[in-house]
């Protein structure tokens, strides 16, 4: 209606009378309550139950004394989008609600998981688990190995915490290897929280899908293995030379180790990345 009477400069009555619509219809303006109280106390009731549908926060609302029709609960769910809330994995003790991640700041803080798949020589399929810390971008562990089980990430994991110290959360995705109950179990006693991405959303894990790029271009496509062992020490001196030479553009061309030794410093002692010029004397 508003289109016609600007287009075509036309009157209220006379667009009314082209869409055959009644001006009365036009001019309604709805008076339905929105039940704004309602609809806080169901966002309320949803974020503190995020495993619940609308027919048990339906029986939550009614043992509150919400004299509601479950259809009304159900439009509403729906309307401010509840259904679609952000879940935790299933039966997981240890991991962390869907919610927006803050940036770490400093070591040890957050850590991030992932597997890389590649062939040694013969062909035969061999996969790396890849193991960084978020604020340093160090490179803690690449696993090398045929077939790799959520016993071999949970021994790798208890060898770094033993050497490095334990992180507060790990970001992994949603393989068999990571939702396993006995890194579950690994992750409930040493209190660390498991921050699962979403399905589909590999930018959830930014930082670990950053490093396989830079792994796989600088390291995997640039060498032919030979057997399981020799992938294994080829791909640990890349890890050597990636923490301790390799320039790193999100630190300041700092390497890895130099940021996180600088990172640890007080604030006094702070070293400021240089650039290397050729001046003359």
């Amino acid at each position: 209606m508003k289109y016609l009477k600007v287009a075509y400069e036309v009157s209220e009555r006379r667009a009314c009378g082209t869409l055959a619509v009644s001006r009365t219809s036009h001019r309604y303006q709805s008076v339905r309550d929105r039940q704004e109280a309602l609809r806080g106390k169901l966002k309320d009731l949803a974020t503190s139950r995020p495993s619940y549908g609308y027919r048990r926060l339906h029986i939550l609302l009614g043992r509150e004394g919400w004299r509601v029709n479950h259809k009304r609960v159900w439009r509403l769910y729906r309307e401010e989008g509840l259904s679609m809330r952000r879940k935790r994995p299933k039966r997981r003790v240890s991991a962390a609600p869907r919610m927006e991640r803050p940036a770490p700041v400093s070591t040890n803080e957050s850590w991030s998981m992932d597997f890389v798949s590649d062939a040694l020589y013969s062909g035969f399929p061999i996969r790396v688990l890849t193991v960084v810390d978020n604020h340093s971008r160090e490179s803690l562990a690449l696993k090398v190995g045929r077939s790799l089980t959520g016993d071999d990430v949970v021994a790798v994991l208890s060898g770094l915490i033993q050497t490095r110290g334990t992180p507060q959360s790990i970001r992994v995705d949603n393989g068999p290897e990571f939702t396993s109950v006995t890194l579950d179990q690994w992750a409930h006693w040493n209190k660390v929280t498991l921050d699962f991405s979403r399905p589909g959303k590999p930018t959830d894990n930014a930082y670990i899908e950053s490093f396989n790029a830079r792994f796989r271009q600088e390291c995997l496509n640039e060498n032919w293995f030979l057997s399981t062992a020799d992938a294994q020490e080829r791909i640990e001196a890349w890890r050597q030379d990636y923490n301790q030479n390799r320039p790193h553009s999100a630190l300041g061309n700092l390497t890895p180790e130099a940021f996180a030794r600088h990172s640890s410093r007080p604030a006094s002692a702070t070293l400021q990345p240089t650039c290397s010029r050729n001046r003359s004397p």
